[in-house]
C-alpha cells in the first residue's frame, strides 16, 4: 500500500489501480482519457498541499462533498463524468484532520 504522510493531512491509496496510475501514470484496468489522468494527479496535489479540509472545500472546482447513504464516503470532480471517490476519516472532533484512503474513480452521470 502506498502512503504518504503529511503534516496535517494523511493521502493513502487504496488500490491497487489507482497506485499504478500515480506511480506510473497509467492503468490496463482504468481506461480514462488524458485529460482525466491529469485531473487525478492534480487533485492529489491538492489534497497533500491542503493545511485542512477547509481548503478543499474552498476549491468549487472539486466540489468535496459527501455520497449518500455512506457513513465516510466522499467524492471529489475529476471531470463532468468523473470523480474521485475517497474514504475519510476523520482525527479530530472539528473534521478539519483527516486521513484520505482514495478508493477509486468512479463514472459519474449529471450534475
Amino acid at each position: 500500500m502506498f502512503a504518504k504522510h503529511f503534516t496535517i493531512l494523511d493521502v493513502i491509496l487504496d488500490d491497487k489501480e489507482l497506485e499504478k496510475l500515480y506511480t506510473t501514470g497509467q492503468s490496463r484496468k482504468l481506461k480514462l482519457p488524458e485529460q482525466v489522468i491529469e485531473k487525478f494527479f492534480a487533485t492529489i496535489q491538492k489534497i497533500e498541499s491542503a493545511i485542512s479540509i477547509h481548503d478543499l472545500r474552498a476549491d468549487k472546482g472539486l466540489r468535496l462533498e459527501k455520497l449518500r447513504g455512506t457513513k465516510n464516503r466522499y467524492s471529489m470532480r475529476l471531470s463532468e463524468k468523473y470523480r474521485l471517490e475517497a474514504e475519510i476519516i476523520w482525527i479530530d472532533d472539528k473534521q478539519t484532520i483527516a486521513k484520505f484512503y482514495l478508493k477509486t474513480i468512479s463514472n459519474h452521470y449529471g450534475d
